[in-house]
């Protein structure tokens, strides 16, 4: 009787879901061992979150930040299947998804990412936009076009939350306003970017000055209504006209794993071991927002695309080692530094010693991030239309 393959189930197709199946794909799997391998993702495409601002400003096109899954895993042995997950049964190994499906696994990836939490603050919900997902990017290109087709003078935009995608969307949005644009950027700590190095920090205010941003610290939202933002500054509540908010605090575990039999901390993150295993489920491998993980020296891994890119590797080979009996990795984080956009044409970056900032920055951060793409074909593809778009722009202006 033929001995069926084992089955690896990776449920989420971000950085870490996307790239542990690329990776199993590469590994030496001898032909007995070569396990069927399953990426459930509840959208049809891909995406590379870092560059999903420069949608808003035009600068890139949905293909090339959110290839289809189907084209990236073309060829690789690796089967996608788009659907939500419902319920997961860590004893009995199965996975249930919305359109019916049920999914048994011989070993589970966890990577759902998190959820932007909209019950905070009264009205959030209803009235303002999050900026994470291509349908969110769609859903603001949507009421801008409809702003920036209306007969107001001014575009007034409240951006709450001054980490690294409130300000980078703040930049880029007074980019593509122009002088028709009123940013605010709501921050309830007392500086912007408070995790950031200071040569970003200070780069970033240079950049929202310029671009003539209002930033509010140590201010709280109390509530978001269809056209008006209440912010408490002190103790004294103050509600201003709005025609748009986004909202961009906080990060909040898929509610599918709050319900498994897990350890966690305060968070809601599952902790797992330095080999990235869940501690109750060697079986389980868990990367991405939703872990709390420490690394085989200590020290806190933060919840960033970098950090996830790095845990793939990791989980792919020890999903290979635990299947092929050999031993397993524990998880070594490497901080690489950090770039961040700040409009068009501008960006900053820290990393090997170096400190850039203004337009050779912007250059050297979306080469850096061509090199992250998921697929070599995708980096060639991407890579050329990146050559090509100044001749093509040079052209149109000839026959304009």
């Amino acid at each position: 009787m033929t001995q069926q393959p084992a089955r690896i189930c990776i449920l989420g197709g971000g950085f870490g879901g996307l790239y542990t199946a690329l990776r199993l794909s590469q590994l030496p799997w001898a032909k007995h061992e070569k396990p069927e391998i399953i990426l459930v993702d509840r959208s049809d495409r891909f995406l590379f979150s870092p560059l999903l601002y420069e949608l808003m400003t035009g600068e890139l096109q949905t293909w090339e930040i959110a290839p289809p899954f189907e084209e990236l895993l073309a060829g690789t042995g690796v089967r996608f299947h788009q659907g939500t997950v419902t319920g997961i049964d860590l004893p009995a190994k199965h996975v249930q998804l919305q359109d019916g499906v049920t999914l048994a696994f011989d070993r589970l990836v966890l990577s759902l990412g998190g959820e932007t939490p909209l019950d905070l603050v009264p009205g959030t919900a209803d009235h303002a936009l999050p900026f994470r997902s291509i349908a969110d990017a769609y859903r603001l290109e949507e009421r801008l076009r409809r702003l920036e087709e209306s007969d107001a003078d001014k575009i007034r935009v409240a951006i709450v939350g001054a980490g690294y995608a409130g300000v980078e969307l703040a930049c880029k949005l007074a980019d593509r306003l122009q002088n028709r644009g009123r940013i605010r950027l709501v921050e309830q700590a007392d500086e912007i970017l408070r995790t950031s190095a200071d040569f970003n920090r200070a780069a970033a205010t240079k950049a929202l000055d310029a671009r003539g941003v209002w930033i509010d610290l140590e201010t709280g939202v109390d509530a978001i209504a269809s056209d008006t933002i209440a912010l408490t500054y002190k103790g004294n509540v103050d509600t201003i006209p709005v025609d748009l908010v986004l909202w961009t605090v906080g990060t909040r575990v898929a509610r599918v794993v709050n319900d498994l039999p897990l350890k966690t901390n305060a968070r809601g993150q599952v902790v797992v071991t330095s080999t990235l295993q869940a501690i109750e489920y060697p079986d389980v491998f868990s990367l991405g927002d939703l872990v709390d993980c420490k690394d085989a020296d200590g020290q806190q891994v933060p919840a960033t695309a970098q950090a996830a890119f790095q845990q793939s590797e990791y989980v792919g080979w020890n999903l290979w080692a635990s299947l092929t009996d050999r031993p397993l990795l524990p998880f070594r984080y490497q901080h690489l530094g950090e770039m961040m956009a700040l409009g068009t044409d501008n960006a900053t970056l820290t990393g090997f010693g170096l400190k850039l900032d203004g337009p050779f920055a912007y250059v050297a951060r979306r080469l850096a991030y061509l090199y992250r793409m998921p697929t070599l074909e995708h980096q060639v593809r991407v890579g050329l239309n990146w050559i090509a778009q100044p001749l093509r722009d040079a052209i149109g202006a000839v026959n304009s």
